[in-house]
C-alpha cells in the first residue's frame, strides 16, 4: 500500500441503487454536518477526492461522493452514456438527501450535473464546478470522436466491444507500472500520487494490480452527447453558481475552455475563477487552494 501527505480514506462507506444498479458512496466529515455532493471525473472514482474532501469535511461540510457506474467500486452496467451517468447522479442525490444540497462536480461530473440542474434545480443550493464547463470552443478532438462515433463503422466497432465484454479484462501491472501507465492523462500529477491512487483505485490479484473500471469502457467520447447542449444550461442556472477553469491548455484530459467562451453563458451573480497555471486536475493539484476558494464562496450556505 502507499500514502499521500493529507490523504484520508472515507469516515463511512455505504451504497444506494440506481434502478437496480449498486453504487458505491465514500463519505468524510460530520455525518450531521451540511453536505456537498461530489461529482468524479471520467476514468476516475471517488476516491480522487481522498485529500481535497478532507478539507471541505475540516472546514464544517459532510462530503459524500459516489463511483459512477463502472468505475471504482461501484456495479457494472450493460449500457453506458452520458445520460445513464446524469440519472444514476439523480438516483444518489434523492436516496441520500431530501433536501436541497450543495453540489460539485469536477469535469465530466460538473457537465453533467449542469444537465441535472437544467431540469431538477431545485436539488441544489449551490454549484461548485471545478473545470467541467464545455464550451463550442473546448478540444476538437472531443467533436471529431463524436462524429466518428456516429458512424456506422465506429457503432458496429462499439456493439462488438460489448459482444466480447465476458472476454475483456484490465491488464495487470506492478503499482509503479500501473501509476507510469497513468501518467500521460495526468501529466502534471506527481508519481507519489498516482501511486497512491493505485492502492485505493485498483484490485490486487496473483497476476497484479488492474484499475477498478469496467474494461468495456475506454476513452473515446460521451455518446450521443455535444459540449454546447450542456454549456446552454449554464445561462438558465437559478442557484449560485462558481466555476473555476483551468488555463493549462495543453492538459490532455482538460476541456480547454476559455474565459472568454464561458462568461458570456454565466448565469446572474455567477462567478468564475480562472487558474492560469494550474492544471485540470485542480483539486488535486493544488487542494488546499482550491478547497479554501470553495469554502470561501460556501460560507453563507452552511
Amino acid at each position: 500500500m502507499r500514502s499521500f501527505p493529507g490523504a484520508r480514506p472515507p469516515d463511512r462507506t455505504s451504497h444506494v441503487d440506481s434502478s437496480g444498479l449498486r453504487l458505491a458512496v465514500n463519505e468524510w466529515g460530520d455525518a450531521d454536518a451540511p453536505m456537498i455532493a461530489a461529482i468524479h471525473g471520467g476514468f476516475d472514482f471517488s476516491r480522487t477526492f481522498d485529500v481535497f474532501a478532507p478539507m471541505l469535511a475540516d472546514g464544517g461540510w459532510r462530503v459524500v461522493a459516489w463511483d459512477a457506474r463502472g468505475h471504482g467500486d461501484s456495479d457494472h452496467a450493460h449500457l453506458y452514456s452520458w445520460a445513464a451517468d446524469v440519472r444514476d447522479h439523480l438516483a444518489a442525490l434523492t436516496a441520500l438527501s431530501d433536501k436541497p444540497v450543495v453540489m460539485l462536480g469536477h469535469s465530466k461530473g460538473g457537465g453533467q450535473l449542469l444537465d441535472l440542474l437544467d431540469g431538477r434545480p431545485s436539488l441544489a443550493k449551490a454549484f461548485v464546478n471545478l473545470d467541467g464547463l464545455p464550451s463550442q470552443f473546448s478540444s476538437p478532438d472531443v467533436n471529431d470522436r463524436e462524429r466518428r462515433r456516429m458512424r456506422r463503422a465506429d457503432l458496429g466497432a462499439f456493439l462488438d466491444r460489448r459482444r466480447r465484454r465476458n472476454e475483456l479484462e484490465r491488464r495487470p501491472d506492478t503499482i509503479e507500472g500501473l501509476a507510469g501507465r497513468r501518467q500521460p492523462m495526468n501529466p502534471r500529477l506527481t508519481g507519489e500520487w498516482l501511486e497512491y491512487l493505485v492502492t485505493v483505485g485498483a484490485r490486487h490479484d496473483d497476476l497484479g494490480w488492474r484499475w477498478k473500471i469496467d474494461p468495456v469502457l475506454h476513452l473515446g467520447g460521451f455518446g450521443p452527447w455535444r459540449p454546447g447542449w450542456s454549456m446552454e444550461h449554464l445561462a438558465a442556472l437559478e442557484m449560485p453558481f462558481l466555476g473555476v477553469l483551468s488555463g493549462v491548455q495543453d492538459d490532455p484530459m482538460g476541456w480547454k475552455s476559455r474565459r472568454e467562451d464561458i462568461a458570456p453563458f454565466l448565469p446572474p451573480g455567477g462567478r468564475l475563477e480562472y487558474c492560469d497555471d494550474i492544471g485540470h486536475f485542480l483539486h488535486i493539484e493544488q487542494p488546499r487552494y482550491i478547497a479554501d476558494l470553495v469554502l470561501e464562496f460556501l460560507e453563507p450556505f452552511k
